[in-house]
């Protein structure tokens, strides 16, 4: 879904509204693989992700664990960049093409004022991320493989056929031969 229809479906803007707001930001084509935030470096950009799929993750002793899956319909900001003025601690990587709309995070602000309903729209965005936060912490904490595996359905009902089993497995807290073993057994 686009932006502007995204904004449209939410039904907290005008027609008007949601064309200045999707006007606003810049379109851009991510390539599939490009890193486009490095752990360690600052960025001031918001994306809406109009197609494709990114993952954020982190390398640990040589490890590449992936942190996140973020696909269609989904703002993604750098918190600690915009928020603290801090380093991101992860990469961001296309693990397909994506389609996304971007704006410095500066101008989504004056954007905000103009729009203030916008706040309504990024409140309800940061309960569904704290929601993920909060069942990736249960699915790492308190379960089996084969109840991850199952709790990851449930989050990413559409990701499983788009996204290695080395992504996932990593995401998961998992080897790769005990995914594979889980996802033979459904």
């Amino acid at each position: 879904m686009n932006l502007h229809s995204y904004l449209k479906h939410k039904g907290l803007f005008t027609q008007e509204e949601c064309n200045a707001i999707d006007s606003t930001f810049k379109s851009e084509i991510i390539p599939k693989g490009e890193v486009i935030q490095e752990a360690n470096k600052y960025s001031k950009r918001v994306l809406f992700i109009e197609s494709g799929l990114l993952r954020t993750f982190f390398i640990r002793e040589g490890k590449d664990i992936t942190h996140f899956f973020f696909d269609e319909n989904y703002f993604i900001a750098p918190v600690n960049s915009i928020l603290y003025n801090k380093f991101e601690r992860y990469e961001w990587e296309a693990i397909e093409e994506c389609k996304v709309k971007v704006i410095r995070y500066e101008d989504f602000l004056i954007l905000e004022e103009r729009f203030p309903k916008l706040s309504r729209l990024i409140l309800d965005f940061a309960f569904h991320m704290l929601d993920l936060f909060s069942q990736k912490l249960n699915l790492l904490q308190f379960q089996t493989a084969y109840d991850k595996y199952n709790l990851f359905l449930e989050m990413y009902p559409t990701l499983h056929n788009r996204v290695s089993l080395g992504s996932i497995a990593s995401f998961l807290g998992i080897t790769q031969q005990t995914l594979s073993v889980i996802r033979a057994q459904k």
